[in-house]
């Protein structure tokens, strides 16, 4: 451990040693946990720490712009003998790299990741909390309030108030561990005008287009984005990411008369979500349930005209200095929701106050602030010592 001498002969100030530091995590795809992970691990990384990314399986190639990423399975899991492999995999990976401090994110990945870490090397474990309850399955919660009362983590983030209230009725020793980390967002920027980014997006060059970047999932209720097209003759919606929804998704244009109108275009990577972004017109966020809506606020900054879910977290997240930099709708609501769309495209001075009050977000939700965050808490974890 490196030690500095104060300015005037004063005591000597520790200066933290790099770490080895473990993110480990449940899928590779690109989502909103994934991409707060990277932006941490490369902070982390640029100020010397040794960084890695553990991932039980791979949904996605959603890790192609992540260095130091390591995958245990193929797939997920069918069946015990699978997952006990998927498990055992894991847990020799952790030990090999030997990390003295490990971040876990989603809810597998803190549930089964913190007791893997045991398993290894007993390394000091960082959870990060990220999912709505309504998310995440009955014996993961139960597994998660049991390793923040007993200890299993050290420290456990919340990324928003929101998040925080879930734990309201839990343990004091699980609440006592609890750190406020609201999430910072990398501005998407585009090196293409918006002719180029659609041309590079199979888009076509001119009309309106939607958009909206988020796993296709029921809880994003993007067929909610579908419903509108009808409504909206001369206007196409541009969706960026996949799941389980996908065929619904299809199956609802087809039934609506928009399949034509319809542009799946399956999962970008981080880098590419700008060109998407420099591609639209206005950006879509209808989903049902959100802890923080980074995907909105990623919109929102990049100077692109949002319309998202009438959710508190969202209205929360995407507000500064006493101003919206949103538009905020029942989105249940079609007729409302297209037409509050219809007017965001209508009005070029409308849609120009959206573009400069969202890119007036990016005071308030810092990316630097927020790795910064992540930081402390490292170098927390190094003052107070790892417990034997």
């Amino acid at each position: 451990m490196s030690r500095d001498v104060e300015a005037g002969g004063s005591a000597p100030m520790r200066t933290p040693a790099p770490k080895r530091v473990l993110f480990v995590q449940t899928q590779i795809e690109n989502a909103g946990a994934q991409e707060i992970s990277r932006l941490v691990g490369a902070g982390l990384t640029a100020r010397g720490h040794d960084v890695r990314h553990l991932f039980f399986y791979a949904r996605t190639g959603g890790a192609d712009d992540v260095s130091g990423v390591e995958v245990c399975a193929e797939a997920r899991p069918r069946g015990p003998i699978a997952l006990v492999r998927l498990l055992a995999e894991a847990r020799r990976r952790i030990a090999r790299f030997d990390p003295q401090v490990v971040l876990t994110f989603q809810h597998w990945g803190d549930a089964l990741g913190a007791p893997l870490v045991w398993a290894a090397n007993r390394a000091p474990v960082i959870a990060n909390q990220v999912s709505p309850p309504e998310l995440v399955s009955p014996l993961a919660r139960r597994l998660d309030r049991w390793w923040g009362t007993i200890g299993l983590y050290r420290l456990i983030t919340t990324n928003s108030k929101e998040t925080e209230s879930y734990y309201v009725d839990y343990p004091a020793a699980y609440r006592d561990r609890l750190v406020p980390v609201p999430y910072g967002c990398e501005i998407k920027s585009s090196p293409l005008d918006r002719a180029a980014a659609r041309r590079s997006l199979g888009l076509p060059e001119v009309g309106a287009i939607l958009g909206c970047a988020a796993r296709l999932h029921p809880s994003k209720r993007l067929d909610a984005a579908v419903r509108i097209l009808p409504a909206l003759p001369d206007v196409r919606l541009a969706l960026a990411g996949q799941g389980p929804a996908h065929d619904d998704l299809l199956r609802l244009a087809g039934e609506l008369g928009v399949a034509d109108r319809l542009h799946l275009l399956g999962e970008l990577q981080p880098t590419a979500i700008g060109d998407l972004l420099a591609a639209l017109d206005v950006f879509v966020f209808p989903s049902a349930v959100e802890t923080f809506g980074l995907a909105a606020l990623e919109a929102a900054t990049a100077g692109v005209p949002v319309v998202a879910s009438d959710l508190p977290i969202l209205r929360d997240v995407l507000s500064v200095d006493g101003r919206e930099g949103a538009l905020f709708v029942d989105v249940a609501d079609t007729e409302r929701f297209a037409a509050t769309v219809a007017a965001v495209l209508a009005d070029p001075g409308a849609a120009e106050t959206l573009s400069r009050d969202g890119r007036a977000l990016a005071r308030r939700h810092s990316l630097a602030a927020m790795i910064e965050a992540y930081v402390g808490l490292v170098e927390r974890i190094d003052r107070e010592g790892r417990r034997s």
